[in-house]
């Protein structure tokens, strides 16, 4: 069954990039979570969704229009759909497909891209938030990093009670605290 997740990473006190919209702070963390967690979730994935924020921070940081090769290496063949008001560059040969508006009316495009495999939310938490308030968000996986930032992006930046989240499970990886909770859909 094709489960949309919001798989993140995430400072102590709630943000998943700083206030220049960067994540390198992640990667400052020593000893991260090891590469088989991340292989593991990459592999139940059939389709990627982010916003525009996030996957030009991504193209800037790994070079992936200098590299496009690299895109592969890091998605494989999967599609990956960026919700954006503006035209974005496209790696030669990534399945990038760009679209805008409210992500209710494109969910069917995305889950038929999933081709029965899950969906992964890669960012940001606003885009997040969208999926989680039309009812088609299933699970938060986050890791909180041991790293406080003074502002930024917020995980989620709406307010969820406690009655929505239910907590599956909690795991050390490496310096990370991973926290996945499951969703409880209520009517939109």
């Amino acid at each position: 069954m094709t489960r949309v997740i919001f798989y993140t990473a995430s400072t102590l006190n709630g943000f998943i990039a700083d206030e220049h919209n960067s994540l390198e702070w992640l990667f400052a963390v020593d000893r991260p979570p090891p590469p088989a967690n991340y292989e593991r979730f990459l592999g139940s994935v059939g389709v990627l969704v982010e916003g525009s924020t996030t996957y030009e921070w991504v193209l800037a940081f790994e070079h992936l229009l200098e590299e496009p090769a690299k895109w592969r290496t890091l998605y494989g063949d999967r599609p990956t759909f960026v919700f954006t008001t503006r035209d974005l560059p496209v790696p030669e040969g990534a399945d990038v497909r760009l679209v805008s508006g409210d992500v209710r009316p494109v969910f069917e495009q995305v889950r038929e891209a999933a081709g029965g495999r899950d969906i992964w939310i890669v960012g940001g938490g606003d885009l997040a938030g969208q999926f989680l308030t039309a009812g088609l968000l299933d699970e938060i996986e986050v890791a909180i990093a041991p790293v406080a930032l003074a502002g930024g992006a917020p995980l989620l930046p709406l307010r969820v009670e406690s009655d929505r989240l239910t907590l599956r499970s909690v795991e050390q990886q490496g310096q990370f605290a991973v926290l996945v909770y499951d969703i409880a859909h209520q009517d939109t």
